[in-house]
């Protein structure tokens, strides 16, 4: 509001006069990503219910078909973006991911006709009729295309977005690219939420088939804002993809293996672009230092100075960008375990349908909805810290105070293993109470017990990620080099995948070992039999474990670059 002639001028400057691009195109593609993640994350919370109601599926078995799906989600768009660079572009790809999630949405709507699941169980029979090979491979094939379909969009939507406005440096450009950034995330902040809330409810008191059939329209109006705007956009040809480049010297070091590394000076010469600013590798990890070595410069370079065979000869900043790569994954382990923790969600929904959610007489909160508090806690913790704490502190210090990267981090952890505490201890309380009331035998029966004994885990885990997974994300981008950028975007969807993975590893090894002839699992579908109490407790030992860890490879890692500039 202070600069309306510079604003003025800046929005009629090349960003509008070009006839391709400019912030023109934005708004369809903000559109497309938050219909998209509206859509997605109003279905994910409740098809825990969907499986074990509908189609009777055991809740172990539900929770492992979630992580794997969860799992897919997260690693499809690390896949996307090197085929967006490498191949076929982002405009292509995003297209592409538009198509397969309405199509995959359009195939779990189907489900929810009668011919396409399971007939309704009579509470008197006990020969419920469990789901067909054809209606569970239906069901699997919906699930695929969705994973498809997210991996396309959002590998894609944030650079192709910044595509738009160009590579100018300009303070102006760079204004605009920043304030579409804040938009873009603000904005996706929101769809999740409202997925969690105002599309679970339809789906808790309309049904399945409105419920699952409002998240197709949305992905319909997701695909229109997209292409509807084709004409308009900028498309960048695709080029080589960081990982081809990270893969060419694991390669080029392999093939040049019996070169021989001398810690004095010798006569050999690094392979270097021109104007690099590393002339020589570290003496870290030497051994992919024999991706950059020259042996020949007649036969390992062309006349115009480039490498013959990229497969045999990488330059000295692919060989530091690997080995920076290398140096942050202890660190980004242990964010993946503490990400274990965030992956309990589909057991978190079964045992909040159990509890009492009445806010008020009339409205009850559906149980996949407490999963936005988090969200919730994220973003009102990011804005105190940012502008309250944080001012006010320094204000009070008479200079600037800030935790640093590391400590962010290992508070998240920390954070992360108190709340898997609090969850046991709530969950204790819940079984007690239902035994107590007489439904040991009976998982859906409603308890006299409140739903706000969950809600010390979800507060927990919302400040655990506002430490961790955001001071994660600063973390990559500051350590990794600036060539690397979209390496550091994908770590924490990586992360996340591999989370999911791990999940249904524990969840299938504790059913398999607890089970036994006359007991129960301790992740029985029969909540009120199983002991998910103890499995939180084994989580909670397991995070403390993981803590121990972090605290490790954080003191081995040394300085970060935050650190030593806070330092001068």
């Amino acid at each position: 509001m202070g600069c309306p002639s510079e604003h003025g001028q800046m929005i009629t400057e090349p960003l509008l006069r070009n006839r391709k691009g400019g912030i023109r195109t934005l708004p369809f593609i903000l559109a497309n990503e938050a219909f998209e993640s509206l859509a997605n994350y109003g279905l994910f919370p409740n098809l825990i219910l969907y499986l074990t109601s509908e189609y009777r599926i055991d809740a172990a078995k539900g929770a492992h078909i979630l992580f794997l799906l969860s799992s897919a989600i997260n690693f499809t768009p690390i896949l996307g973006a090197f085929l967006a660079d490498t191949y076929v572009g982002r405009y292509r790809m995003i297209g592409f991911g538009c198509l397969a999630s309405l199509l995959g949405m359009v195939l779990l709507w189907l489900t929810t006709f009668p011919e396409a699941r399971p007939p309704p169980c009579v509470q008197s029979s006990y020969n419920c009729k469990s789901a067909t090979t054809l209606q569970l491979l239906h069901l699997y094939t919906a699930f695929c295309f969705m994973a498809i379909g997210a991996g396309g969009i959002r590998s894609s939507s944030l650079a192709f977005g910044a595509d738009q406005l160009g590579t100018s440096n300009s303070l102006k450009h760079a204004r605009i690219r920043e304030s579409f950034f804040s938009w873009y995330y603000g904005i996706v902040a929101a769809s999740v939420f409202l997925g969690m809330t105002f599309v679970v409810y339809i789906q808790d008191n309309i049904g399945w088939m409105v419920g699952f059939g409002v998240p197709v329209v949305l992905m319909i109006l997701s695909s229109l804002s997209f292409f509807v705007a084709s004409p308009s956009y900028v498309k960048s040809k695709p080029k080589a993809s960081w990982i081809t480049g990270l893969a060419q010297v694991v390669v080029g070091s392999i093939r040049n293996r019996r070169i021989k590394l001398s810690s004095q000076a010798t006569d050999k010469v690094d392979y270097h672009t021109t104007g690099s600013m590393l002339l020589v590798p570290s003496e870290k990890l030497r051994f992919l230092n024999k991706a950059c070595i020259i042996r020949n410069p007649q036969e390992d370079l062309t006349p115009d100075g480039k490498a013959s065979d990229p497969w045999s000869l990488c330059t000295v900043d692919q060989v530091e960008d690997l080995k920076a790569l290398i140096k942050i994954i202890p660190i980004w382990s242990a964010g993946m375990l503490k990400s274990v923790n965030v992956s309990q969600s589909s057991f978190l929904v079964l045992q909040a349908s159990t509890m009492n959610r009445l806010i008020t007489s009339k409205f009850e909160v559906p149980a996949a909805s407490f999963s936005s508090i988090v969200v919730l806690v994220i973003t009102t913790w990011v804005v105190l810290y940012d502008r309250i704490i944080i001012p006010l502190v320094s204000k009070v210090k008479g200079k600037i105070v800030c935790l640093n990267l590391k400590q962010r981090m290992g508070i998240g952890i920390l954070l992360s293993t108190i709340s898997m505490a609090a969850l046991a201890i709530a969950e204790s309380f819940r079984r007690e109470t239902a035994i107590k009331e007489g439904f040991p035998d009976n998982p859906n029966a409603e308890l006299h017990i409140s739903a706000m004994w969950l809600l010390p885990y979800f507060v927990l885990s919302g400040l655990a990620e506002a430490f961790n997974a955001i001071g994660q994300n600063e973390f990559f981008y500051t350590e990794l080099p600036k060539s690397m950028s979209s390496v550091a975007s994908t770590l924490q969807g990586l992360g996340l995948s591999a989370a999911s993975l791990v999940s249904s590893f524990i969840v299938s090894t504790v059913r398999d070992f607890t089970k036994g002839e006359a007991r129960e699992s301790w992740v029985s579908s029969n909540i009120n039999r199983g002991h998910y109490d103890y499995y939180y407790w084994l989580l909670t030992v397991l995070s403390l474990v993981n803590f121990i860890y972090y605290l490790v490879c954080s003191k081995s890692y040394g300085p970060c670059r935050q650190e030593k500039w806070l330092h001068r």
